[in-house]
């Protein structure tokens, strides 16, 4: 059953005391968890609460103690695919203390939930980002471990937050509890003073662009396989890397070896990816699994005609099949090869198309709304009695 916060606040509340656990640490570089943390967390302390998020020191170089206004606690981590997450979560919560809102982000670290929640007066909010236990990177034991995370979040948390409507859906009929939907924002990007010619050597409006961890869900290997297939010089950008997945990485590079049009950038923040973003010809989000793909509005918030798969986060961002925003059917690289052939062919219609685009994404995902509906959830727990909330939820 789906639910939604009170809007209403009660005069004489204070300023919130939140810690945010999961993400893999801020500044933010790859990773969407972590810009989605970034975005919440400086908006949030820009209203007067304490926010402090913990951070992993194998993915931070520098220990800041604050980032735009957000407290940073960095703490070491087992840095293995099965063990990153949920030692840093637990170690987290450990020392996390009692604050107001302990918030977890993603399905693993939620494991960690029944502690705060019911050893302490502490409400426990979790954001589901996607379906992580049907993510093809992970084996027969670790889909077994994030099921069980599932089953934790039908009952554990005070609140779960989906990030779009396929994941609150996922939710109806087991979830005990306060369950809402809070998507994604995108802010308008600012021109990059310098565009991808020079940072990159690329011709503006001559590549195509996928920008994403290189993960079997995300599918960079069917968007090669498809791209080899088109004739002319248009190049294809991989803006990417290795998360724990490098056999995978090695196999899309011998790929994309036998195409020189291809280009492996590995890993692109900041004004780069914006240049990149700028000028691309089209971006294409080829994925079999997301939740709300940060990447997929970024691009539309740059203009810029998108290809992608036909799931459903897709189809709710896109709304269906038009000029500026184009679908294909998932896992069919023969369909791909066409829907982006004739995008690229029809380049003047689609941006047309993808600047009426850009006009509706920059309205409906907004870190500002967001951020309104977050915060007015955590007044709307902290003003339920605890002792009540856990009885509701047992």
């Amino acid at each position: 059953m789906r639910h939604s916060p009170s809007s209403s606040q009660q005069p004489g509340e204070q300023p919130m005391r939140i810690v945010m656990i999961g993400q893999r640490g801020l500044p933010p570089t790859h990773g969407g968890v972590e810009h989605h943390v970034a975005h919440l967390g400086r908006r949030l302390a820009e209203r007067g609460h304490q926010v402090t998020a913990f951070c992993r020191t194998n993915y931070v170089t520098e220990r800041s103690a604050d980032y735009q206004g957000i407290r940073l606690r960095h703490l070491p981590t087992i840095g293995s695919k099965h063990l990153d997450a949920i030692v840093h979560s637990a170690l987290s919560t450990t020392v996390a203390g009692m604050p107001d809102i302990v918030h977890y982000h993603a399905l693993g670290p939620g494991l960690c939930a029944p502690l705060p929640r019911y050893l302490s007066g502490t409400r426990v909010v979790q954001t589901v980002h996607g379906l992580d236990d049907r993510r093809a990177k992970w084996g027969r034991a670790a889909r077994s471990v994030l099921r069980t995370a599932r089953w934790v979040s039908d009952r554990v948390p005070d609140a779960v937050v989906a990030v779009s409507e396929e994941v609150l859906g996922s939710y109806a009929g087991s979830r005990r509890g306060l369950t809402v939907h809070i998507p994604n924002g995108v802010e308008r990007p600012a021109r990059p003073a310098r565009g991808s010619a020079d940072r990159f050597g690329l011709r503006p409006g001559r590549y195509v662009l996928y920008v994403g961890r290189l993960v079997p869900e995300k599918a960079p290997d069917l968007l090669i396989r498809a791209f080899r297939e088109l004739p002319g010089d248009t190049e294809l950008v991989i803006a990417g890397g290795s998360s724990f997945t490098d056999d995978y990485v090695d196999e899309l590079r011998k790929l994309a070896a036998a195409d020189s049009r291809v280009r492996m950038l590995g890993y692109v923040y900041g004004d780069d990816l914006a240049a990149l973003y700028a000028d691309a010809g089209a971006f294409v989000q080829p994925s079999v699994l997301e939740g709300m793909p940060l990447t997929l509005l970024e691009a539309l918030s740059h203009a810029v005609p998108v290809v992608a798969s036909d799931i459903a986060p897709h189809l709710e961002v896109l709304g269906g099949d038009a000029p500026g925003g184009r679908i294909f059917r998932g896992g069919d690289a023969g369909h791909l090869r066409d829907v982006l052939a004739a995008v690229l062919a029809g380049s003047a219609a689609e941006r047309e198309g993808a600047a009426k685009r850009r006009d509706d994404v920059l309205d409906r995902y907004s870190w500002d709304t967001a951020v309104d509906a977050l915060e007015e959830l955590y007044r709307v727990l902290l003003r339920r009695p605890a002792q009540a909330a856990s009885r509701a939820a047992r």
